[in-house]
């Protein structure tokens, strides 16, 4: 038998927690509460992990079916390029919105449950966005999707409970490595479907496919013992007190969001400007560019190793330097002709990608050392200041896009990266990342 540490201090979950349904080995500073249980602790199998990684690959994916199919969507239902983006809009600022009010609630009821809960929410809000038949409806299923795909930011929290601490890094970045080839690969197989088989087709198969993995994850994965009985309202509180306390977390959390602005404002406004001249091309293609992003995730763990060897704030600055770069060369397409743009945009989107998992990367590493206590709480504020970014993004895209053409597009992304760069460049006291 094994005991387990409760990490988490009096600065951010008030009280020591209770026995928690799966161990770890004691090793937790002394100065942290131990607690002993009667279960056995046990490594996860590698179809444990492939399970874990498949169901935030799934849930996350959710979020972005809709991009390569905007331009269809705005001419089956009959609405503006304008209008129509407020589908990624609502979508993004749902998932923002979901880790702000609902991945906290991970630490305080078995998680277990809460991921099988939001799988059910989760595929009725797909069912709902493949029937809608008017803008409002489908914008409603869209902040509802966005609410339920939170999904995933409660697999990866079960991941790192369930790893043993001498593979917990190899476990957790493997499941990152599936959430982030959701993002990528999403925008793939939706445009095309949506282009041989119809976007309400794509939303369908989408509600099918987190069924079977809701229908996995019940059979499969154990109950998670609660590890504070903080209220609700404290632990939304605690959230702000991490916030205002560390300045670290602020830091990074402001520059992922100015890069998720422009990654959000591309993605978005991508399809659309495909669709019209002088391209004229279906969402298969817009949804293939989700390839090229897709090498951005493979080389995360690049990143991580970087991160561990020689420090993660260099790699938020080569991440967002790297980003800027791409978004600015993408700025001559007006000069080039349609061949050679579509060729600047697939080796740009190579780029940005890259650099703005590399710099996720280099971010979640400065945030988890602040207080591994508190870790499911810190990931929350980073991913909250992330996913407004990037919901902010994809409405000043959709506006820009209309009033100033493609230029405006990436003239933001360019001019987010660079602000970004500038955070992780402005001066700080030592032993501060």
């Amino acid at each position: 038998m094994s005991s387990i540490h409760n990490s988490h201090n009096q600065s951010t979950s008030g009280q020591p927690g209770p026995a928690l349904a799966l161990q770890t080995p004691a090793t937790a500073p002394a100065s942290h509460a131990a607690v002993g249980v009667s279960v056995a602790h046990q490594q996860p199998s590698s179809s444990m992990v492939l399970l874990l990684a498949s169901g935030a690959s799934l849930s996350v994916a959710s979020l972005y079916y809709s991009q390569p199919m905007l331009g269809v969507l705005a001419t089956d239902i009959g609405v503006s390029d304008l209008d129509i983006g407020f589908v990624p809009t609502l979508t993004q600022l749902g998932y923002a919105l979901g880790i702000l009010l609902l991945a906290p609630l991970g630490d305080k009821h078995d998680r277990r449950n809460i991921i099988l809960v939001k799988a059910g929410l989760l595929v009725v809000s797909l069912i709902a966005a493949a029937f809608a038949q008017s803008l409002s409806v489908l914008l409603i299923a869209s902040l509802a999707i966005g609410l339920t795909a939170t999904m995933a930011q409660d697999i990866v929290p079960a991941a790192a409970t369930l790893a043993h601490e001498s593979r917990r890094g190899k476990v957790v970045g493997t499941v990152m490595t599936g959430l982030l080839m959701g993002i990528l690969l999403s925008r793939v197989i939706s445009g095309f479907v949506a282009e041989h088989f119809g976007w309400r087709t794509m939303f369908v198969l989408a509600a099918a496919g987190v069924s079977l993995i809701g229908v996995a994850i019940w059979r499969g994965l154990p109950h998670f013992a609660p590890t504070t009985t903080l209220s609700y309202r404290a632990l939304l509180g605690s959230l702000l007190d991490l916030l205002r306390r560390h300045g670290m977390l602020r830091r990074a959390s402001l520059a992922q969001g100015l890069l998720a602005m422009g990654f959000g404002a591309f993605w978005s406004t991508l399809a659309v400007m495909l669709h019209a001249e002088p391209f004229h091309l279906g969402s298969a293609v817009a949804g293939a560019f989700g390839l090229a992003g897709a090498v951005g995730a493979l080389a995360a763990p690049v990143a991580g190793h970087l991160a561990d060897k020689h420090g993660p704030g260099l790699v938020t600055k080569l991440g967002a330097g790297l980003t800027a770069v791409s978004f600015a060369a993408m700025n001559f397409s007006p000069f080039l002709s349609p061949t050679a743009q579509l060729w600047l945009l697939g080796i740009g989107t190579v780029g940005f990608d890259l650099g703005v998992q590399a710099t996720l990367i280099a971010h979640q590493t400065i945030v988890y050392s602040i207080d591994p206590g508190a870790r499911s709480r810190l990931n929350a504020v980073l991913f909250v200041g992330m996913f407004i970014g990037m919901a902010s993004g994809a409405t000043l895209g959709s506006a820009l896009l209309a009033q100033w053409g493609w230029t405006g597009v990436t003239g933001l992304a360019t001019a987010t990266a660079l602000a970004a760069l500038a955070v992780r460049f402005w001066k700080v006291p030592a032993g501060k990342a």
